[in-house]
């Protein structure tokens, strides 16, 4: 339900906006919001070359060609009817029909093709009966974080390989994970349209990202040319660790479970030691070797868990035929159930990055970004930081356009400055929190989401500010 106002209201709102905006001549053309796409030069206004004529500026313009004038933060160019276009600053998002176009080509299809090959992966756990083993053994920890799930609930083993996806930076491969422990969990969900206890503690704790290798952002500061590329990664990890207790935190207190109690002490514990483990062997390894070895970690695992499914698989082969079916024929049956949750989750994300698209190009997230560095900056906050928060503004609505705002702080400010080094924790330690219900839950046809949106929103501001505290500590 909050979902479902959050979307109405975003698409009311930001379509009065522009009206009103127009209305008031400070917008020029609606065309942006339908056909534009992002980065493309926004035209505030024109002009017929008669209004010109005669003149050295027209000389100029027509000398200029397409390329144009700059005259202050304007620029003047002549299009191909002869009319004299003045642009100002850059699109922020692309419009409504290149946003659709892109969900399916650059969003879905890749998709398609992970929730395939992943899922028939994880059938061949379940016809080999790992998947029952791998439950029982974790069962002990997540039947206490999940009471409401029955013991040995196939959902711990997806669950479990979903963390260990976004533990290793692999999204790719967390995603249909995360879809099948989803599934999962909505077979026994007596209200089908209504999200189970288990399901928003699963998609909290997922959406929380704890992540060991951001390789992504050491890689984007690679190329901004940052003096150490993975200086990063201590508070990445530091950051994402405290989002994601965070979130465990706040859905245990609103669900009343209980948290103390040794088997749940001891898997933090034990995560806590792995991770300060890696931290100190990384650490100890210069700029290229410690990018190098992040990096053949994250993959090498990826390769690793494959091999080791298909080798279990393999090994137990008997239960296959005792089916009577074989491991291809087990992996091909999986993989198109991956194919057919693909179909499903697509008006979903359609639905969501539109209404994000119209919201961003409309130019009302622009003034909710101005309000809200406006009132941090009458509190005290440092400008440093503000200049960092479109991004934190950003990372719940849209990977690709909080990447951009990164990509430009640390173009802007350099990818050493204090607003650089939030940016990039910023984007590395948070997700899209509206997609991710959005796909999710549409995934299993739940459309009451409940409280997850403002506990998933919570957290993401606990790694704004744990990002703040741990960048003026750690360097």
């Amino acid at each position: 339900m909050a979902l479902s106002r959050f979307w109405t209201f975003m698409l009311i709102l930001s379509i009065a906006y522009v009206l009103v905006m127009l209305a008031a001549g400070r917008q020029y053309s609606l065309g942006m919001l339908i056909n534009g796409k992002h980065g493309e030069a926004l035209v505030v206004s024109e002009l017929d070359t008669t209004a010109l004529q005669g003149t050295s500026f027209l000389r100029s313009l027509r000398a200029a060609g397409e390329e144009g004038v700059a005259v202050n933060d304007d620029r003047y160019a002549i299009n191909g009817t002869g009319t004299i276009k003045i642009t100002r600053g850059k699109q922020p998002a692309d419009g409504l029909f290149a946003t659709c176009r892109n969900t399916i080509m650059d969003l879905w299809l890749p998709l398609i093709g992970y929730l395939t090959f992943f899922c028939g992966l994880l059938n061949l756990l379940i016809d080999s009966r790992a998947m029952e083993k791998l439950a029982h053994f974790l069962s002990p920890v997540f039947h206490r974080v999940f009471p409401d799930l029955r013991k040995d609930h196939p959902a711990y083993g997806f669950m479990t390989l979903n963390f260990a996806a976004n533990f290793l930076g692999l999204d790719s491969a967390a995603t249909p994970f995360g879809l099948k422990a989803m599934e999962s969990m909505q077979e026994d969900n007596p209200t089908k349209d209504r999200a189970t206890n288990g399901q928003i503690m699963f998609l909290c704790l997922h959406a929380a990202g704890l992540t060991l290798l951001p390789t992504s952002i050491i890689g984007y500061r690679a190329a901004q040319g940052a003096a150490n590329p993975a200086d990063i990664m201590v508070p990445c990890i530091i950051t994402s660790f405290v989002g994601t207790l965070a979130a465990l935190f706040l859905v245990a207190a609103k669900q009343r479970i209980n948290l103390f109690n040794l088997p749940v002490i001891l898997g933090v514990l034990v995560i806590s030691g792995i991770i300060g483990g890696l931290m100190a062997y990384i650490g100890s390894l210069a700029g290229a070797a410690k990018f190098h070895f992040t990096d053949n970690l994250s993959n090498g695992m990826l390769l690793a868990i494959i091999g080791m499914i298909v080798g279990y698989a393999f090994l137990v082969e008997r239960y296959f035929r005792e089916k009577g079916t074989n491991m291809f024929e087990s992996f091909v049956h999986g993989a198109k159930d991956g194919f057919t949750t693909g179909l499903r989750v697509l008006p979903y994300m359609l639905a969501m990055l539109a209404a994000l698209s119209i919201f961003r190009n409309s130019g009302l997230m622009g003034v909710v970004m101005d309000g809200l560095s406006w009132v941090l900056a009458s509190v005290g906050v440092s400008k440093e930081v503000i200049d960092a928060i479109p991004v934190a503004l950003m990372r719940p609505f849209s990977a690709g356009g909080s990447r951009g705002f990164m990509l430009d702080a640390m173009k802007t400010y350099g990818p050493d400055s204090l607003t650089g080094q939030l940016s990039c924790l910023f984007q590395g330690a948070a997700e899209t929190t509206f997609y991710v219900v959005a796909l999710y839950f549409g995934s299993v046809n739940v459309k009451d989401s409940r409280y997850t949106l403002g506990i998933m929103l919570t957290a993401d501001l606990v790694c704004v500010i744990t990002a703040v505290v741990v960048c003026r500590l750690y360097f």
